[in-house]
């Protein structure tokens, strides 16, 4: 038999500060973390809202004192994924090495070897300034129209190595990996540790592979989740390329934009944040008499089959992405054993990029037929922006809370929804929740979805 696992602590950073108290507070009472952007001059850009982490200065208050040299050399993602994690171990009531004075000889919870970590995470975008130091450095032509040299750049025969300005550690605070990296070694997770960069999938496939690790008794506690901030110069060039994000002009009110299954929606607008999760073996969580928050009952991922279609940006054919998801759906439905009328919320990823959602929205229709427009959509990307790899992270913080308060968040929306899917504008609202479903497609064709139940410890 299969081990059961459960969420102790939840880790989320979002555009309404660090914290689940600030998410859940900001969720439920109607709000928007979307604003104009401050962290750089977004005149440049079509799309200049997002939803930036308010009272964020970094990862330096979440990390021993005696590790604070390392968050120099710490991408934003990174820096964010390290306060979820701490925030998760502080509502776990979990000690770790992190938690532990410096000099402490005290035992933590668990074992560093029965500790894991999987942490989503996306395409990391270095930082303009650090770039610049060695462009600078390859530039040809004349003041007046100057232009990259890529031979310059390089520092093979007849380069002059511009690329060697880059800063020495350059690679290690842009490498994916890092955010694992990071919270594995402050908290002493010395357990199964992975990485996954699959977009906006990253943070459901990573609490999957926490899930099997530890019902196979790999681990008796797992960090999983995802973080990601696109926030920065390189990030908001990609999304616009993609075709993803809508154009606000001077726009103030992030409201307006994001439509969630609306086929007049402008499109998406960047949110930044993480959620991670502390996953723990429900007998060992008892044991410690830790509070038990839900349970992961069921996880299923497949790939959609039109992945070349996908690159067809800004407007690809989109006609294979629902069959992927419905058979994630399907998957973890199966797997949790339930099934699809015992579905009583749904948090699926509502981007409002109108052929991305077509996709998601013909696949709930697959699985859930008439029943669909019976299960209320929980649909938080018009409130805390497209956070990409933090998403799914978020989104099974939100599921979570939702079974833990009995509670449906209030829903943003100023347009039309599709009449058979409940995400048009609602207030918050009491319900009696049993099972959510949390689910998320990507750019490049991978889907996840995770099936939570309401605790009974």
């Amino acid at each position: 038999m299969r081990r059961r696992v459960v969420i102790t602590g939840i880790g989320a950073v979002s555009g309404f500060g660090v914290g689940a108290a600030p998410l859940w507070q900001g969720l439920t009472s109607g709000a928007s973390a979307i604003r104009r952007i401050s962290l750089f001059d977004p005149s440049g850009f079509r799309s200049r809202l997002a939803a930036e982490i308010q009272g964020f200065q970094g990862a330096k208050d979440f990390v021993p004192k005696s590790y604070r040299k390392a968050v120099k050399v710490m991408a934003r993602d990174t820096e964010i994924a390290v306060a979820a994690a701490k925030c998760a171990v502080d509502e776990a009531r979990i000690i770790t090495r992190g938690t532990l004075p410096d000099d402490s000889t005290d035992p933590t919870t668990y074992a560093p070897e029965r500790m894991g970590c999987h942490i989503g995470a996306g395409l990391i975008a270095a930082e303009t300034d650090e770039l610049a130091m060695a462009l600078a450095t390859a530039r040809a032509g004349d003041a007046a129209h100057p232009t990259l040299d890529m031979k310059a750049w390089g520092s093979g025969p007849g380069g002059s190595g511009a690329v060697n300005n880059l800063p020495p550690l350059w690679m290690l605070k842009y490498l994916p990996n890092m955010l694992a990296c990071h919270v594995t070694i402050i908290h002493g997770a010395e357990g199964p540790s992975n990485t996954i960069t699959c977009s906006e999938a990253s943070g459901l496939l990573s609490l999957g592979e926490s899930l099997r690790i530890i019902q196979r008794g790999d681990a008796e506690l797992c960090f999983s989740g995802g973080a990601e901030s696109k926030l920065n110069f390189m990030g908001m060039v990609r999304m616009d390329f993609a075709g993803r994000l809508a154009d606000t002009g001077d726009d103030t009110s992030g409201q307006a934009f994001i439509r969630p299954y609306d086929v007049d929606s402008p499109g998406s607008l960047l949110g930044e944040g993480g959620g991670i999760l502390i996953l723990e073996d429900r007998d060992s969580a008892i044991k410690r008499k830790a509070t038990i928050r839900a349970e992961i009952i069921g996880f299923g991922s497949a790939h959609s089959d039109s992945l070349g279609d996908m690159l067809e940006f800004p407007k690809p054919n989109w006609s294979g992405f629902d069959e992927g998801t419905q058979f994630a759906i399907e998957n973890a439905l199966e797997d949790a054993k339930v099934r699809p009328q015992d579905i009583d919320a749904i948090i699926p990823h509502g981007c409002g990029v109108p052929h991305v959602d077509a996709g998601e929205l013909g696949a709930l229709r697959k699985v859930f037929g008439a029943h669909l427009k019976n299960i209320p959509l929980v649909t938080v990307t018009p409130a805390i922006g497209e956070t990409m790899a933090g998403s799914g992270g978020l989104a099974a913080a939100v599921a979570t809370l939702c079974l833990e308060h009995q509670t449906l968040p209030a829903r943003l929306h100023s347009g039309k929804p599709q009449p058979d899917a409940q995400s048009g504008a609602a207030p918050s609202r009491r319900a009696s929740l049993r099972h959510t479903l949390v689910l998320t497609g990507s750019m490049g064709g991978q889907n996840a979805a995770l099936v939570l139940r309401a605790t009974d410890a």
